[in-house]
């Protein structure tokens, strides 16, 4: 039986960590660590960071990460060679960010599993594995109904001058940014998933405007649209959702899937609670 093992749970922005040493937990933050951005030396000498010079990881017997961007075996290979490199006796389970969702919600039931935090996907588990996998064209074709989606209406809003004259200097107030240095840090920084995304919490700070109420819904109904609404699974199983954003937005969630007419189960925010739960039961 394992005792000394490690559960990440990463997205785009920031990786979760939990490590469980004899039913003990401790909790580690990173920033997100997807292959896509981060080369296999930057991750190990992140991991190294975080880890190596903090933690006996010779005593880690066991490493389950869950994180986005692992559908490309390519960045399988990656991660695995970064974690091998720092966690050298553990055994090593990679996932993608959707298992980690369907696992944490449905343990080993069967459902529909939606993932709306800075990126959005969706599938369907069948109480083992995912078996139908709604195409996920990123953030600069996709993610519908994600923080990079919706953080992306907020700066065209903004820049088209769109917003009425409250949320114009609302934004200029929190942001202070000129279009230069919107556009700069979306076009030439490294991670222009994680910025569009940096401008979503502007719509949770400004509920009740019928622009910002209309920005979120249309975003939401964008994600159902495409996805829940074209997988058939959807009319026979509940459909649950994890991440800030079906989290922060629960109530536009409800009223869309009641529209919808579909079976609405659970809405979480991270999935790492219902992550410690499955591998104790395993």
């Amino acid at each position: 039986m394992i005792k000394n093992y490690l559960i990440a749970d990463s997205g785009a922005t920031k990786c979760h960590w939990t490590l469980v040493q004899n039913n003990q937990k401790t909790t580690v933050n990173t920033i997100g660590i997807s292959p896509y951005f981060l080369s296999t030396l930057a991750m190990i000498e992140l991991l190294e960071k975080s880890f190596a010079k903090k933690t006996n990881v010779s005593k880690i017997e066991a490493v389950f990460f869950y994180g986005t961007g692992l559908s490309n075996p390519d960045n399988v290979l990656s991660l695995k060679k970064a974690l091998k490199a720092v966690f050298k006796n553990a055994k090593l389970s990679v996932e993608t960010d959707l298992v980690a969702a369907a696992r944490a919600s449905c343990q080993k039931e069967k459902g529909v599993v939606c993932i709306l935090g800075t990126g959005s996907n969706t599938g369907f588990y069948n109480g083992n594995k995912i078996t139908k996998n709604s195409p996920g064209l990123g953030y600069v074709l996709g993610d519908e109904g994600s923080g990079a989606y919706l953080g992306k209406k907020v700066i065209q809003y903004f820049l088209y001058k769109t917003f009425d004259e409250e949320l114009m200097a609302a934004f200029e107030k929190k942001f202070n940014l000129t279009k230069d240095a919107i556009l700069n840090s979306i076009y030439k920084d490294p991670f222009p998933n994680r910025t569009l995304a940096s401008f979503a919490p502007f719509l949770a700070e400004h509920r009740g405007h019928y622009m910002i109420e209309n920005i979120i819904e249309d975003g939401l109904n964008d994600f159902f649209f495409a996805h829940i609404n074209k997988m058939n699974e959807s009319w026979i199983h509940p459909i649950h959702f994890v991440g800030g954003i079906a989290y922060a937005f629960k109530d536009i969630v409800k009223q869309l899937a009641l529209s919808y007419e579909i079976e609405l189960g659970k809405i979480i925010k991270s999935p790492m609670e219902g992550l410690i739960a499955y591998h104790k039961k395993q």
